[in-house]
C-alpha cells in the first residue's frame, strides 16, 4: 500500500471522525470501489491522461453523485492531481482505520451452504477473540469444492476445517 494512499486515507478518516459519519463513508468507498471492479472501462477512462480534468470531474459528479460529499470531494482530488490508481489502496486504508477504530476485522468465510444468523454470529463470537478483536464483519462466500466444513480467511491467517484439505493432507500422509 502506498503512502499516498494512506495519507489521503488518514485525512478523510480525520474528516469523517469530526463530522460522526465513518460508516457512512466506509459504505460509499466499498460502493466506489465496488463500481471500478465491476466496470474496468469507466475505471481505465477515469486514469486516463488523455481526459481533461474538467471532463474528469464532470465524469466523477456524474457517476458518484449520491456518495457523501467528503468522499465526492476526495475522489474529485484525486481526479485533479491524476491519483485515482490510488481508489483502492485508500479505500483498504481507510477501512483498516474505520475496523481498528470500532474494535473489528474483515473475515471472509468460505462454506459450501450459506452461513445462517446464528453460525456467523458464533463465529465471530470464538474467532475475533482469538485475534483480539470485538468482532467480526463476515463475508460468506458460497465454494462447493470444500466438500464440507469451513475455510476462514481474516488478514493474511487461514483457518481450514473443510474436508477436501483433510482428504488432501490423509493422501499425502498415505502416498508419501
Amino acid at each position: 500500500m502506498s503512502q499516498v494512499a494512506e495519507r489521503y486515507a488518514s485525512a478523510l478518516f480525520q474528516v469523517a471522525k469530526e463530522h460522526n459519519v465513518t460508516l457512512e463513508i466506509e459504505q460509499d468507498l466499498r460502493e466506489v470501489r465496488k463500481v471500478f471492479k465491476m466496470t474496468p472501462e469507466l475505471y481505465q477512462l477515469i486514469v486516463s491522461p488523455k481526459l481533461s480534468s474538467e471532463k474528469r470531474t464532470n465524469l466523477i459528479n456524474e457517476v458518484f453523485q449520491g456518495v457523501n460529499t467528503y468522499v465526492l470531494n476526495t475522489l474529485q482530488m484525486l481526479g485533479d492531481r491524476r491519483r485515482m490508481n490510488e481508489i483502492s489502496d485508500m479505500t483498504q486504508s481507510y477501512i483498516k482505520l474505520s475496523n481498528d477504530e470500532q474494535g473489528i476485522e474483515d473475515a471472509t468465510v468460505y462454506s459450501t451452504r450459506p452461513l445462517t444468523e446464528e453460525e456467523t454470529a458464533s463465529l465471530s463470537t470464538a474467532f475475533a477473540k482469538s485475534i483480539g478483536k470485538n468482532s467480526l464483519r463476515i463475508e460468506n462466500v458460497i465454494d462447493p469444492s470444500l466438500i464440507g466444513g469451513l475455510r476462514l480467511r481474516i488478514g493474511n491467517r487461514i483457518y481450514d476445517s473443510s474436508v477436501s484439505t483433510k482428504l488432501a493432507r490423509l493422501q499425502r500422509q498415505l502416498i508419501g
